[in-house]
């Protein structure tokens, strides 16, 4: 089936929601999603978003960005971080004039709370700087942006796997999806494709991401001849539900919860005395594993806690209620008389598709694009986190990054028409993939290879690495690689055949699993979330790069590139919270 579009967007979050509504009503726009527009992953951010408003106390956008940059171990783009924080205000009155409900102050004016890694002053001393709604603010927005986009007549095609790109001499002009329900494939034909597919959560074994973050988007434009972009840096949160990693935000610790060790110790006052468990995810990651390591988890187990018994019922029911009730479900705890058993958990994905500040996705280190493809959200890396992301700065980021992608594609399509195509049917190279699947007979079944995946990745690429591990760790992908071409699918019916799709994200996954480790290996020295014991210290002189991987093919490793980091303002430091 074929349809024709002027944009077709990938992904119903709120990068996607947010350039959909920026393309204006006079474009022809088709918005394809995984899941159910408004069960997209942007729907689980709880904690808030990051905006200097100063409605709390004294705040700038310059300090915003001094965070952003320190906080990224100054592997961030600065240019890409001035827009971000300086657009931060505009974004938020933007959203309350859609009618988001912000939390108020006494005064009326939008509240804000404590992050971890926000400062006033260049970093003398935390800030209230996150605005919200209560802990369900990627909830809010997400559903006020949905109601935008159906009242000016986006169509959405919910519940399709994107397969493919469409790219003739060079420029995108389309996709190929597969309807769930039916297990028809359709062609989008369109004038520009933007992809907001999210994240990549699910290659380790316990993250904080839905089953959906499996990085489809990604894989996709890295065979299509995208490039990747800092893929080493993974966020793994801090505070993860023991055993399950749902996510407990940093909202609670905004608000004043407490991480404690075995001996009711509030430890880290050691590590970070000025601004304590604020301090940025990654640093608070390593805290609680080192706290573990050092016999102090809690009854010799791999946790500790996250007390929040003195904030007081009215604090937990009008800010933290979503969060009260996780843990009552899926933890057994009462947080008003019981701390919460807690683990770092896989929850962002700091690398992804390649753009420039327009979104516009890049095929090298030299700034060459495919034209009329762009990329949006935590499937793209503009680098506006770096090696770490602050908290508060991923609503933000899909926002101010999904408008200017939207305005940028609006741009872009009225100076040309729509691009024709060969004769060649454009869905005859997917129905072939989905054929041979379907006709395998290997004895290899998806879920056990995507087990072996989750479990070597999450022992040896996640928190902590190490040289001589990774090598190992490329060694075994590779053979994973090898036994995805004898997976056979035991499903053979058309109707939302999940033993094909598993198939289809298990080998999304290990490539990016193979760009993961490759980063790792090559960045000898430990920045941001990218930590390897056996070289523990930063190294300016030789890795203040950008890491880029390019496909090479289904049986070679990805090409691997350097790129500098644009500095501006803020030279690197040392980097002491």
């Amino acid at each position: 089936m074929n349809h024709q579009y002027d944009v077709v967007i990938v992904g119903a979050g709120l990068a996607g929601l947010r350039a959909a509504i920026e393309l204006g009503e006079d474009t022809r726009t088709a918005i394809i999603s995984k899941v159910f527009a408004t069960r997209s992953h942007s729907g689980a951010a709880q904690g808030g978003i990051g905006a200097a408003l100063g409605n709390e106390e004294e705040d700038h956008w310059k300090w915003h960005m001094f965070d952003t940059v320190k906080g990224s171990d100054y592997l961030a783009d600065q240019d890409a971080v001035e827009i971000l924080t300086k657009d931060a205000p505009r974004t938020i009155y933007e959203l309350e004039h859609m009618g988001v409900p912000f939390n108020r102050t006494e005064e009326g004016r939008i509240a804000q709370r404590a992050f971890g890694g926000h400062t006033s002053n260049f970093g003398k001393a935390a800030i209230k700087r996150a605005c919200f709604a209560a802990d369900r603010t990627g909830r809010v927005i997400l559903d006020t942006l949905w109601e935008k986009c159906l009242q000016r007549g986006i169509d959405f095609f919910n519940e399709y796997q994107i397969m493919n790109l469409t790219v003739r001499d060079g420029r995108c002009c389309g996709v190929t999806a597969y309807e769930l329900a039916s297990g028809t494939l359709h062609h989008f034909h369109s004038k520009a494709v933007l992809l907001a597919t999210g994240g990549a959560g699910k290659i380790f074994r316990t993250s904080s991401n839905a089953f959906a973050s499996t990085g489809d988007g990604m894989a996709i434009a890295f065979r299509a001849g995208a490039a990747l972009e800092d893929m080493e840096f993974v966020q793994f949160h801090p505070t993860g539900i023991y055993k399950l990693g749902i996510l407990i935000s940093e909202a609670v610790r905004g608000e004043g919860g407490i991480l404690r060790n075995s001996e009711g110790e509030r430890f880290m006052e050691r590590y970070a005395p000025t601004i304590k468990d604020l301090a940025p995810r990654d640093m608070v990651s390593r805290c609680i594993l080192r706290e573990i390591r050092d016999g102090k988890g809690i009854d010799g187990k791999d946790y500790v806690f996250l007390d929040l018994t003195h904030l007081g019922e009215e604090v937990i029911s009008s800010k933290l209620a979503e969060i009260s009730g996780f843990a009552r479900t899926y933890a057994g705890v009462d947080v008003t008389k019981e701390p919460i058993p807690v683990q770092p958990t896989c929850h962002y994905m700091m690398g992804g598709i390649a753009t420039d500040t327009d979104g516009r996705v890049m095929v090298d280190n030299q700034d060459h694009t495919i034209s009329g493809l762009y990329a949006a959200g935590e499937c793209a890396c503009v680098s506006v986190h770096g090696a770490n992301r602050l908290g508060c700065n991923s609503l933000l980021d899909v926002l101010v990054y999904g408008r200017r992608a939207g305005r940028s594609i609006r741009r872009y399509i009225h100076t040309i028409g729509l691009p024709p195509l060969s004769g060649d049917d454009p869905t005859a190279e997917t129905a072939a993939q989905i054929a041979a699947l379907m006709e395998s007979t290997g004895r290899e079944r998806s879920g056990a290879i995507r087990s072996e995946m989750q479990k070597i990745m999450m022992d040896d690429v996640s928190v902590f690495r190490r040289g001589e591990t990774l090598v190992k760790v490329m060694e075994k992908l590779r053979l994973l690689k090898e036994r995805c071409g004898q997976i056979s699918i035991q499903d053979k019916g058309r109707c939302f055949n999940r033993d094909l799709l598993d198939a289809l994200e298990v080998g999304y996954m290990l490539d990016l699993a193979e760009a993961i480790t490759l980063g790792a290996l090559n960045r000898d020295e430990s920045r941001g979330a990218h930590f390897r014991e056996d070289c523990p210290d930063r190294d300016d002189e030789h890795w203040l790069v950008h890491s880029l991987f390019c496909y090479a093919g289904p049986k070679a490793a990805p090409q691997f590139l350097t790129k500098s980091v644009k500095i501006t303002d803020f030279e690197p430091k040392e980097r002491k919270y």
